[in-house]
């Protein structure tokens, strides 16, 4: 887990170095924990953004809850890489692996119960890893939606984080259950469309999202190898979206209409 200073001016602006560095020295990290090459934090702002970090090699993958929409890492995450540059957090991974050797499976499967019992959102992870049924693309639109309701002050400023319901996908598509991730992206690039007109800010942040999602969709469609009328029933589903009222983002459909039909053809 190595990360220098250059590194991370190289993966923000100046600016933003500059008040992630002030927001290192302000202390406004707030909790800092490592479990192997995965690194999760909170750091303190206008309110509390959760920051995740993940070190693959010589690559980083970073995340911030926060609504920066500009160039490169925003600040949260630049005062986090910071920290980790000037002293890697204690690995609490080995702890960990020690007492999974010493408990036994009816303790372990007890503590699992209680915590997925309290918790839905690892409750629906762990039914994604596990199960073997999903929820309609209308219930997660529906949890989507209540997301742009909490957030809505009248209309939405910041940009939300839909980063649960990618992870949900994520793990359905490392089992091959491509058509239940589909669902999920379905349901992401649907809703928020459909909410575009409560949107006043962070918009790059949205458009981005619709296209991960379709991006995403399509590749879980083409995946299940469709026959010529199975396609034509989720290629449908883009066309849906690209002639929906208000046209707020029906190029962006349109063009992945296209692009699907030519992976397809192909």
């Amino acid at each position: 887990m190595r990360v220098d200073e250059e590194t991370i001016r190289n993966r923000s602006t100046d600016a933003v170095f500059d008040r992630g560095e002030t927001y290192r020295k302000e202390g406004r990290i707030q909790q800092l924990d490592r479990f192997e090459n995965l690194v999760t934090a909170a750091v303190s702002g206008s309110k509390l953004y959760d920051v995740t970090i993940k070190f693959g090699g010589r690559s980083l993958d970073t995340k911030c809850t926060c609504p920066y929409d500009g160039s490169g890492d925003c600040k949260h995450v630049v005062a986090v890489l910071l920290d980790i540059a000037a002293g890697p957090p204690e690995d609490e991974s080995e702890c960990v692996e020690a007492v999974l050797d010493d408990v036994s499976a009816d303790d372990l499967r007890g503590f699992v119960r209680d915590v997925l019992a309290e918790h839905a959102e690892l409750r629906e992870r762990f039914l994604a890893q596990f199960g073997d049924d999903h929820k309609s693309v209308e219930k997660y639109r529906k949890e989507i939606a209540q997301l742009f309701e909490q957030h809505a002050d009248p209309v939405v400023f910041e940009a939300i984080d839909f980063s649960r319901f990618f992870d949900i996908a994520e793990q359905y598509r490392d089992r091959d259950r491509n058509l239940a991730a589909a669902t999920v992206y379905q349901a992401i690039f649907e809703e928020v469309d459909e909410k575009s007109n409560w949107i006043d800010g962070a918009y790059n942040h949205y458009a981005k999202t619709i296209q991960t999602a379709l991006d995403g969709y399509a590749d879980c469609v083409l995946a299940t190898d469709p026959t010529p009328e199975e396609f034509d029933t989720y290629a449908g589903v883009l066309e849906r979206r690209a002639t929906t009222e208000p046209p707020i983002n029906d190029e962006q459909f349109w063009r992945a209409l296209d692009d699907l039909e030519e992976r397809y053809e192909q």
